[in-house]
């Protein structure tokens, strides 16, 4: 357990601890994920269709799932749920956590909700049909440092938020 878990297993009065699940396959933000969860002790599943590295704590779960199109992202779907929190840039998954009462970040530190989800979806779509007319060539612009530092303090915001709203039920 991480030294914050040792004294407080992230529980207050919670039904349920804070449960951290992240499409890790192509996830440039694992290493702060870890180190956020381990200051605040929280669980997270790091799922993949393939093995990764992790590090050894009781705290880090790896999830590797059967190879196919969105085995990674049903499987965190069928589990994710309020006061969870969802690390993706996948925009159907985010909308399905979402609608289970996930949070949901994006590895650049945007958060998702149900409005820009759906623009989201809408920008995708537009360019998936872009590039299938050859109109568009390039990808989604580079990661760069800012957006690091926005996914830690979306990250900290979203679950200082959970507990804040925990703590009033």
């Amino acid at each position: 357990m991480p030294p914050a878990a040792e004294t407080v297993l992230v529980k207050s009065r919670m039904s349920k601890p804070i449960q951290i699940y992240v499409d890790a396959d192509a996830c440039p933000v694992k290493n702060e994920i870890y180190r956020v969860a381990g200051r605040h002790g929280l669980k997270v599943f790091i799922v993949s269709n393939s093995p990764i590295a992790v590090p050894r704590e009781p705290w880090i779960e790896r999830v590797v799932v059967g190879a196919g199109l969105d085995v990674a992202d049903d499987w965190i779907a069928e589990r994710a749920g309020p006061g969870d929190i969802v690390i993706t840039a996948d925009v159907p998954l985010a909308g399905r956590s979402v609608k289970a009462g996930a949070t949901a970040i994006a590895p650049n530190g945007k958060p998702f909700d149900d409005d820009s989800i759906g623009m989201a979806l809408a920008t995708r779509n537009l360019l998936h049909e872009l590039r299938s007319a050859g109109a568009v060539t390039g990808g989604p612009k580079a990661f760069e440092p800012r957006d690091r530092s926005r996914f830690l303090s979306a990250l900290d915001q979203a679950i200082v938020r959970i507990r804040r709203a925990d703590s009033q039920r």
